[in-house]
Order: C-alpha cells, then sequence, then structure tokens
C-alpha cells in the first residue's frame, strides 16, 4: 500500500485523499467476525456441531473428530478461510475437486492452521471418531453450513462434556449409545469404505 500511496502522491495533488479512502476501508476479515453473533460448537463426545445466532441453535449436525492418534484440536477458533470446490494438498499428492476429494466440496479453514471444518468423500466416516484431527461432515451437510458461516465467525471445539454441550446436545453418549449410532451410520451409507487420505 506504500507503494501505491507513494505512486499517486507523484501523479495527484488528491493523494492525500486517496490515502485517507483506502485506509477507511475495512478488509473482510476485520468485518466479519466482529459483528456476529454467530458461533459454532462442537462437541468432540457426541460428534455433533451446532450453530447458534443470538445463543439460539439455527442447525445441528454430525460429525467425524478425530482420530484417537490424531485427535481433533479443543479451544477457541476463528473461521479464516472458505473455499468452494477445494483441492486436497498432502506432502507429494494432489486431488483437484471431484467424488475422490477426502475434503469434500466445502473447506471452513480454523485459526489453528492445518485444521478446518470440511466435508467428506467418506460420508460412512460421519458420527466415528475418524479424521486426521479436522471436523467432518457429509457433503450436502457442509454445503449447508458453508452458507451459514463467515470469515471471522467463532468456532468452539470441546473435548469434554459441559454445561454449554449437555445443553446442546444431551448428555453423554455411553459406549453402547455410540455402537449403536456408528452401526446406523454404517447402515445408511450402505456398508463401510475405506477412509480417504485426510489432513
Amino acid at each position: 500500500m506504500v507503494r501505491i500511496m507513494a505512486k499517486a502522491a507523484r501523479n495527484s495533488v488528491n493523494a492525500v485523499a486517496l490515502a485517507a479512502t483506502v485506509v477507511s476501508i475495512p478488509t473482510m476479515a476485520q468485518t466479519s467476525g466482529s459483528f456476529s453473533s454467530r458461533r459454532v460448537v462442537i462437541s468432540i463426545p457426541d460428534r455433533k456441531l451446532a450453530v447458534l445466532e443470538d445463543d439460539v441453535v439455527t442447525a445441528t449436525f454430525p460429525v467425524a473428530v478425530g482420530a484417537a492418534v490424531n485427535p481433533s484440536p479443543t479451544g477457541r477458533f476463528r473461521i479464516v478461510s472458505r473455499v468452494s470446490n477445494p483441492a486436497y494438498y498432502h506432502p507429494g499428492v494432489m486431488i483437484p475437486s471431484g467424488k475422490n476429494n477426502p475434503v469434500g466440496t466445502r473447506w471452513l479453514g480454523l485459526s489453528l492452521k492445518g485444521y478446518g471444518i470440511h466435508g467428506t468423500n467418506a460420508p460412512s466416516s460421519i458420527g466415528r471418531a475418524a479424521s486426521h484431527g479436522c471436523i467432518r461432515l457429509r457433503n450436502r451437510d457442509i454445503e449447508r453450513l458453508f452458507a451459514m458461516l463467515q470469515i471471522g465467525d467463532r468456532v468452539e471445539i470441546h473435548g469434554e462434556h459441559d454445561g454449554q454441550t449437555v445443553r446442546l446436545f444431551g448428555p453423554a453418549p455411553t459406549p453402547g449409545d455410540r455402537a449403536v449410532a456408528e452401526a446406523r451410520t454404517d447402515a445408511q451409507a450402505g456398508g463401510t469404505s475405506q477412509d480417504g487420505l485426510e489432513q
């Protein structure tokens, strides 16, 4: 921006007005989340995601979370990027957007580098601890979620049950509940499938 303003100063007597105009225009990242009362709450034990607007739940989705060897991070984050039909990159591998892409049809990047909320090419993984740390949704669900969220929106990932997750998702699931839910997921998906690559 300094080079742009310096060039404008050489070419125009209105450089000060131009500089004031340029400086006063906020970026998308500065404005999107600063006035928003929208947030996402993810419960790792429940394997669910809720979207809240003014503390009212507007949508919930089942998710896959990080496997034991690559757990999902916990804490408070922001959405820093939004990508439709993303390509998948892993050292030595690039998979273009399409049905074989392990991150599905949408990517919502979190403020923790390398982690995001995304779709999947393995819908039978939803409801399980199956990812490399990211939060996965079915492609139809991530497309709906993507339309609801903006850069700057808050994301809270809870690793344990607390008052908020119980209020949003109910009591903690038992191991038997989880087995039944995974069996339902397998039946809905038409059987199990190999999990694709994912970062």
